[in-house]
């Protein structure tokens, strides 16, 4: 009796009181026990209301709703590089005063829409080199404008049709000495001797926006020589006929295609072409063009170039041009 009034007069205390107690009873056979846990709640110091939401009905303008999408992608790169070496009579390391200019103009026009592709680049490549008591000669000198067009057949694949035009700027000339050690020159090229206008059309690989394949399997290049005196000079004249101006060729044309900043403000360009005449599969034409540029600022910058290019129609060994040059490179878009 004594026992149940203690567990009574615990449990009051505890509802009373808020604060945990506990009250222990114990009998011959159990051992009872109670725990009150007090339960807090914690206000947000924060104010917070449900948001309110307001629409309001505009009517747009005319030009806003009638926006056209430009397809097309431009980029024009300009670049203008001048060398320059003067040295006094009495140089004690030697030297020749000399100047050298050369240009360069890049455009290239993309249009796609829909897997629908067409692409059109012009490069034109100028230089000269004058040096003191020496006849000036070119450092770089071409004309090249290839157009595109493709459809798509699948993901990666496309057929394509294409045509693309070469020549060059100015008179090329060989050098030499006479008898008196006095130096001579020859031409040996000009512009249009040789002009190449090629169409192809195949099918083209592009797994990526830098990389693409183009496979020409129905190709025709047409050589024009509008100077048919240069044989004189260069015995295998072009592969034109010696009093001919014109020369048709069915081949197999390879192209590809690398455009990408492998770097930091360093851009790598390649371009390789294989053309394979099916009337001299012995002889294929094959030429690298590759090109590095490290942008130092964003007017001045370093280019290196090398160009590897064999022709039988000219030679039968491998020719092989490379500069360096620091200049100003204009672009736009920047």
């Amino acid at each position: 009796m004594n026992s149940f009034k203690t567990y009574c007069i615990v449990l009051l205390l505890a509802l009373i009181g808020g604060n945990t107690k506990s009250a222990t009873a114990q009998t011959a056979n159990r051992v009872d026990s109670i725990v009150v846990k007090e339960i807090q709640i914690r206000k947000n110091p924060f104010y917070s209301r449900p948001p309110v939401f307001f629409i309001y009905k505009r009517q747009l303008k005319q030009s806003f709703v009638n926006l056209k999408v430009n397809y097309w992608k431009t980029k024009l790169n300009f670049g203008i590089n001048l060398n320059q070496a003067a040295f006094s009579e009495n140089w004690s390391g030697g030297g020749v005063n000399s100047i050298a200019l050369s240009s360069i103009l890049n455009y290239k026009a993309e249009y796609n829409k829909e897997g629908r592709n067409f692409t059109s680049e012009v490069l034109l490549q100028y230089g000269k080199l004058k040096n003191q008591d020496q006849l000036e000669r070119k450092t770089n000198d071409r004309i090249f404008w290839d157009n595109k067009a493709g459809l798509p057949i699948s993901e990666n694949w496309s057929f394509f049709g294409s045509i693309s035009f070469e020549s060059q700027f100015d008179a090329g000339f060989s050098y030499g000495k006479d008898a008196s050690n006095n130096e001579t020159r020859k031409i040996i090229s000009k512009f249009m001797s040789p002009g190449y206008l090629t169409e192809s059309v195949g099918f083209e690989y592009k797994p990526e926006k830098f990389f693409s394949l183009r496979l020409g399997t129905g190709t025709a290049r047409q050589t024009f020589l509008l100077d048919t005196t240069l044989y004189r000079n260069n015995p295998k004249n072009f592969g034109v006929p010696v009093g001919k101006r014109f020369r048709n060729e069915l081949a197999f044309q390879g192209v590809a295609n690398f455009d990408k900043d492998v770097a930091t403000n360093l851009n790598l360009k390649a371009r390789y072409l294989l053309f394979a005449a099916y009337e001299k599969l012995n002889n294929i034409d094959q030429r690298l063009d590759v090109t590095v540029t490290a942008k130092v600022n964003r007017l001045i910058n370093v280019t290196v170039a090398t160009t590897a290019l064999y022709d039988d129609d000219f030679s039968g060994k491998i020719q092989s041009s490379q500069s360096l040059a620091l200049g100003i490179m204009f672009k736009i878009p920047r």
